[in-house]
């Protein structure tokens, strides 16, 4: 098989990740450009129109938490991130799946700690008004805790459908 073919997914999990993993990277493209228009609005207003948004600071960090949490499952999903390519590489296959069943494992465990602690600090500062900005303080966890999540069930997903003789890709 090539190193950079995709497989094809078999189960319905492989298919259930593969559209996820499409919705989370069209959601973090979202979000940087969202970013972006925000950003560009707070320049303009600052500099243009001498009078200052005070909802574009916490605009701007919720976009760029949910950028950041939304690339991260989706690099998960294609091993991207958190891979040990260099050494899954210069192994046989039987290691190779060994590295492969770490890795996944590694993420699943940060994952789950990550969408954990991060409902948790969503949900402690919920009530919590933002200055400048109608949402809830905690706001920026949320993208930390469904991209926790995504990447355990990316993870997971892999360490499932694995096989000794796997390509890395």
């Amino acid at each position: 098989m090539d190193a950079t073919a995709t497989p094809v997914p078999t189960s319905i999990l492989q298919r259930t990740c593969e559209r996820l993993a499409g919705w989370t990277i069209a959601t973090a493209a979202f979000a940087l450009l969202m970013l972006v228009l925000v950003q560009g609005w707070q320049v303009i207003a600052r500099y243009v129109l001498n009078d200052s948004p005070s909802w574009t600071e916490p605009v701007t960090l919720l976009m760029l938490s949910t950028a950041m949490s939304m690339g991260a499952a989706a690099g998960v999903h294609t091993r991207r991130h958190f891979a040990f390519s260099l050494l899954a590489e210069a192994l046989g296959p039987r290691g190779r799946h060994a590295a492969h069943l770490l890795q996944s494992a590694v993420v699943v465990v940060i994952g789950l700690m990550l969408a954990y602690w991060g409902g948790v600090l969503f949900v402690d500062g919920v009530h919590i008004p933002t200055a400048g900005a109608p949402l809830p303080e905690s706001i920026d966890y949320l993208p930390l805790a469904v991209g926790g999540a995504l990447m355990a069930l990316f993870a997971i997903s892999q360490m499932f459908h694995d096989t000794p003789s796997a390509e890395v890709h």
